[in-house]
């Protein structure tokens, strides 16, 4: 592991501290430390929301490892010049030779490779590309996708048998509410009560509970509020939390 710290302390910095980014460290840190035997890649998956992108940039960035995150259009070759690129290298004409650097230094660098957005290689059935990068390298891989990946991937038999670990992203508790305050509306009291209705409403996504913090903050700010409870919520934000419920269709 590129780090000389323990679990706990390793988790400190600018971003708020949810419990996902320590579901994202571990799934790397037991995957860089498995037997040699056992296969050396890991998933994280979970819903749209769940602040997973997030977890595992910033996981990237303390474990040196290299993070690709996949777009709708990749093809295989421009999957390959992405990670070519994150890895500072000048990639060369052909496929084949794009393999041979980019395994390469994975074997050679012994960093880990996070790939974001995995279900777009699903979709695009480029799935075995990575594979080949696996078997070529025998690295250490992070693949992260929406909560039906590990079903999507039934349909390759040789990747699916090769993940050590499905390391699900949780919905976010109170405690990771009460961390993103911290981030979102740092200069507010807000009543236990109040999270909690947040929290229930959004279903556990974090990306919905800092949009509404943020809101709720800029609001309080608004009408010189630094006590937000239950009552002081409904004068606020009349119409509600946003929950990601499409608007209902209005009359005229």
């Amino acid at each position: 592991m590129n780090t000389n710290v323990n679990d706990t302390n390793f988790l400190t910095g600018g971003i708020a501290q949810i419990r996902n980014i320590l579901q994202c460290y571990t799934a790397v840190k037991r995957t860089l430390e498995r037997n040699p035997l056992l296969p050396g890649i890991s998933a994280f998956y979970g819903p749209s929301g769940f602040g997973k992108s997030t977890a595992a940039n910033y996981v990237a960035t303390k474990t040196n490892a290299f993070y690709v995150q996949v777009k709708s259009t990749y093809t295989k070759k421009a999957f390959l010049q992405a990670l070519l690129r994150e890895m500072s290298i000048p990639y060369p004409a052909t496929l084949s030779e794009m393999m041979e650097l980019a395994s390469s230094e994975l074997a050679k660098s012994g960093r880990p490779l996070i790939i974001d957005e995995f279900d777009h290689l699903v979709q695009g059935n480029k799935v075995e590309i990575v594979r080949d990068l696996y078997e070529a390298s025998q690295g250490t891989f992070l693949i992260i996708g929406e909560e039906m990946l590990a079903r999507k991937l039934e349909k390759w038999e040789r990747f699916h048998g090769r993940i050590l670990n499905w390391v699900p992203a949780l919905p976010a508790d109170l405690d990771d509410v009460r961390q993103l305050c911290s981030i979102y509306a740092p200069k507010l009291e807000i009543d236990d009560s109040v999270l909690e209705k947040l929290l229930s409403q959004v279903k556990g996504s974090t990306r919905r509970v800092s949009t509404n913090l943020e809101m709720l903050n800029e609001k309080a700010l608004e009408d010189g509020v630094k006590h937000i409870n239950l009552n002081v919520l409904k004068e606020l934000l009349t119409d509600g939390f946003v929950t990601g419920e499409s608007p209902k269709p209005r009359s005229f």
